[in-house]
This record gives structure tokens, sequence and C-alpha cells, in this order.
């Protein structure tokens, strides 16, 4: 079996009428579409028996972390993963329709799916932006959570998976508070200091902030735990199986702080701390949850060893959050449902995490620690971590170092986008659902066919988002959408679509070279075995009208030949 799937669907495109939509949204909605006729993922009918799990999923929001990767990774471990219609998750400061979002969970035939993972924020605010302003009460919001216990009593053997984000320290950035976010984000930083001088800033701060964004922040901070708390309840009595309760964007130091600890007292008295985590995290969780729902459902559990290129980065707090780098590493492997294990010879997978861009050679010699237990048919997952923020992608000379030594097809996970908690739960979940995969799920050529079409869907992608567009065609983009436009935050639809297709061209660009590096297999390869059509059809969407996400799509098709 070979998959794969037309975007110019003629058909498709004469059914799509939706006058309601803007233009934008509707370019979206058919690519989405799309998307679903060709996988098999529509949000409608019964389980399809060619994959061997079925998921559905309540995304954070409509970004692609949150949706696309998560979808694309389902088919990594042959899972079909059923999401609510696109319209109804939002766009950017637009939440997601909650009721409406309710109204379909109600209309699904629950016990056709193996496990089910919600981010309650959607529920409860129509999304992750959603959540950062009060605009929902919380009696409408908690009102919300309702359809959690109404899933438990009509599917009592559904696993539910639940995430629960804590209020991150900044505001969203829009039109409305461009002139004192910034100072809001600090005053939320340095607010609980005692500190005479700290103390002196704050009153000076609350001056400069408009007194109606700083009541509106509090509101929905203070909101906003009574919710988490309300997500701990669900578990307390039964209804979510495992829930994960994530640290948005953060520092050390914060009002944020009060809100962790609250939480993490309120599990460790209710003695949950096995079925409940708080952790650094957001757009990667649904990802996270998505490996351990599929572990769990397959009865797996694999080992994993983490490996960094320096220890002492390794025991510094990253960028955008509040703990040290390796307790993030160890948070997210047991998010998974794996098992963080000590000496490589007890572990099924090693990852090797990537943070030494400022130390002169270590690009080439971690590259090299890679290509050695690649060579010893050793499963290797990669992440490359920005450990100042301020690129934001993946690092120039680490990423040259795999692809000179023809490592990016070997690897089972890879990932460097955003923040240290992004990466880390990007690359780590493919890694652990192809470990799964290779153990349990590839044993018939139509599956094992699947799978492989899936895995280097992923890594390409990876490799062309996180590194080719984040580091190498993301500042030109900005420069661009600054001569046509206003700004490369809030661009307007017609800047939008002059960005994109600014970036498309920069892109193929960029595409041709990566596919021509990762189609040359290296002696022993993983995929010896594996033939790939050259991947066509390169899209490029700005989904949220800026330049700090993409939606990037491709077609590929993979099957396994006889060796002989």
């Amino acid at each position: 079996m070979v998959i794969s799937f037309s975007t110019g669907s003629t058909a498709i495109k004469r059914l799509l009428t939706y006058n309601f939509l803007p233009s934008k949204n509707m370019t979206r909605f058919l690519t989405f579409l799309v998307f679903f006729a060709g996988f098999g993922l529509s949000a409608f009918g019964g389980k399809d028996p060619a994959y061997n799990a079925r998921i559905l999923l309540i995304p954070l929001d409509d970004r692609p972390p949150c949706l696309q990767f998560t979808q694309r990774m389902g088919l990594i471990g042959d899972a079909q993963v059923v999401t609510p219609p696109l319209e109804l998750l939002g766009r950017f400061t637009t939440p997601g329709q909650s009721d409406k979002i309710i109204t379909w969970l109600q209309q699904q035939d629950l016990k056709s799916f193996d496990a089910a993972i919600i981010a309650l924020d959607m529920l409860a605010y129509g999304g992750l932006v959603g959540s950062r302003v009060h605009d929902v009460p919380f009696e409408v919001a908690i009102k919300r959570l309702d359809i959690v216990a109404t899933m438990r009593k009509r599917a009592p053997g559904l696993k539910i998976y639940g995430q629960s984000v804590v209020m991150r320290l900044a505001p969203t950035a829009d039109r409305k508070n461009g002139a004192y976010r910034e100072k809001l984000a600090h005053w939320a930083e340095i607010s609980v200091a005692t500190d005479p001088a700290a103390k002196a800033e704050t009153a000076k701060l609350e001056q400069e902030i408009p007194a109606e964004g700083l009541a509106d922040y509090k509101q929905a901070r203070s909101r906003n735990l009574r919710v988490n708390q309300q997500a701990i309840d669900l578990v307390r009595r039964g209804i979510i199986d495992y829930l994960l309760l994530t640290q948005d964007d953060a520092k050390p130091k914060g009002v944020h702080i009060a809100d962790r600890e609250t939480l993490i007292t309120e599990t460790r008295r209710l003695k949950l701390t096995d079925k409940i985590a708080v952790q650094p995290g957001a757009d990667e969780v649904s990802m996270l949850l998505l490996a351990r729902a599929l572990n769990k459902h397959a009865t797996y559990s694999p080992k994993v060893k983490a490996v960094y290129s320096s220890e002492k980065l390794g025991n510094t707090v990253m960028p955008f959050e509040d703990r040290p780098l390796r307790q993030t590493v160890s948070y997210h492997i047991k998010a998974t449902g794996s098992q963080e294990v000590n000496d490589e010879r007890d572990a099924d997978v090693l990852y090797y995490v990537f943070a030494s861009r400022f130390e002169p050679g270590r690009a080439d010699s971690f590259a090299d620690e890679i290509d050695a237990k690649i060579k010893q048919s050793k499963r290797v997952i990669v992440a490359d971590i920005d450990p100042k923020g301020d690129v934001q992608g993946g690092d120039t000379p680490f990423t040259m170092a795999l692809e000179k030594r023809h490592l990016l097809p070997e690897l089972s996970g890879y990932a460097s986008w955003n923040t240290a908690g992004n990466t880390i739960g990007t690359a780590l979940p493919q890694g652990v659902i192809f470990t799964l995969a290779q153990a349990k799920r590839m044993k018939q050529s139509s599956v094992a066919n699947r799978i492989w079409t899936a895995q280097n869907w992923f890594l390409i992608h990876r490799v062309l988002d996180d590194y080719y567009f984040h580091n190498l065609i993301r500042a030109k983009a900005n420069q661009f959408a600054k001569q046509v436009g206003r700004s490369s935050t809030l661009m307007s639809d017609e800047t939008t679509s002059q960005v994109e297709a600014y970036c498309l061209g920069l892109l193929r660009q960029s595409f041709d070279e990566l596919v021509t590096n990762y189609e040359q297999k290296r002696p022993g390869s993983l995929q010896q075995a594996v033939r790939c059509t050259k991947p066509i059809a390169l899209q490029f969407d700005l989904p949220w009208n800026r330049t700090f996400e993409a939606m990037i799509d491709f077609t590929i098709s993979c099957q396994s030949v006889p060796e002989n």
C-alpha cells in the first residue's frame, strides 16, 4: 500500500461554498479538508479498520504544532487522529467555538475511540489565546468541562488524557496591548519580589499599565488557577485518567510560581502524583499525550536514555522555561509513558539533546557521537535547542553536521523549534512512537508502508520547518513584511499573501536542497529497504497572519521492498 494524496482535488473544492469563511480562512479550510480526505482522518464515521488505533483530539488551538503535527505523528503509530471541524477551532484572537465543540463531542460514537486527548483550555475558553483574557467567566468555563464527565459516563472504558495550561507571564500580543504588553509581562515577573527596588518598580509599572489591562490579566490568572484545580478534581473523581498541568512560557521568578506550587501541593495532598504531572509546556503537549495514549494502547513502555551535549547546559534553565533543561527532559519522558534509564545498555532509544551552539567544534563532535551510535544500530532521537532564545530554529553548524553525515533519515525523531520544551516535546514523542511502531506495528507490509511514509514526511517536515524556515527564511520574511506592510507579527490578509508567496519561493529552493541530501542513503541505512517517491506539491501558509508559525505540507509516498 502506498499512501499519497492530491492537493488539487477539484471535486472537493466544488463542494466547498462556505460564504461565511473569510478568504484567508477559506484557503486554510481547503488545505485542512484535503488533508483529511487524503489520509482518512475525517471527523465523521466509525473506526477505519485499516488503522490500529483511533484517537479523539480536542486541540489547544488550530496552530500546526497543536493540530497538524499531532495528526501526522499519529500516522507514525498507525493511528487515526480525529478532531472537530477546523472552523470550530477559532483562529488567533478569535476563540474557538467551545459550545459547538461540545455539541460535536456529544454526536461522536465515543466507544469507537481507543483514547481521547483533551485540551481543557479549548473547552473552557476557546483555546490558549482565549485563556489569557477574562472574556469567559469562571462559572461558564467549569460548566463547559461537564462534557468530560459525560464522556466518561457514555464510554466507561475510554482512556481520557487531559491538558490544562498554567497561564504564562506575558499576554498575547495584539493591537490592543501593544503599548503596554512588555510592561505587563515585566510586572508579572517582579511584582512578587519583596526588595525595595522591585517594589518601587512594581508601583511605577502599575501607574503606567492601563488599569483595565492589569485588572483583566489578574482576573484571567485567578480564574485559570481555579480551572486548573477543577481539572485536578476531574482526576480525583476518576473522570480523567492522566492530566498534564503545563506551565506556558515563563521564567524562574514571577506570579506563576505561586500558581504552580499551589497545584503541586494539591496534587500531593490528594496523592495523585502518579496521575498528574505539573511541568513546562503548552503547544507540544498533545504530542506527548498521543505518545502516552499509543504506548498504553499497545501495553508498551520504551526505555529512553538522555545524552546531553553539555552537562553544564543540561543543568541550566533555558529561555522561556522555569526549571533546568534536564528536568524538562525527564518530565517529558515520563509524560509519554516511557521510562528514563541511566544505562545505555538498557535503552530502547537514545535521546541526544544538543544545546552547545556556542561551543566551538561541539556540533561536529556531537554529530560524530550520534553517527557512531547509528552505526551500532541504535535508535536515536535528536533535539536541537536554542540556549539563548534568539534564533528559535535549527542551528546551522549542527544541521550541516547531520546532513554531511546523512544522518537525518536514520533518526527516530528530530525537532528544533521555539522553546526547549517545544523542541523536546516534539522530537521525543515522534521517536517514542516510531520505536513503538518498529516494535509492534510493522509486520504487515501495508502498515509498514504507511508508517514509513508518515515517518519520512515528519522528518523532512521538521528540518524544512525548524531549520530552513525558522532559521534561514523567517528573518528575510520579516524584513520583506516590513517593506510591503507594517509588521511581521500582525499582518493584513493582503500582506500575508505577499509574504507567503515570497516564503514559498525561498522554501522551494531549500526543499530541493534538503530532499537531495535526504535521498542519499548511507551504507547500512535503516531505510535501505525503503523506497520513497520524490516529495512534491510543496505548500506554505501563515495561518495566524504572522511569521511565528507556518503550515507547511507536501506529498510523499514510501514503501518497503525486498532487500534482495
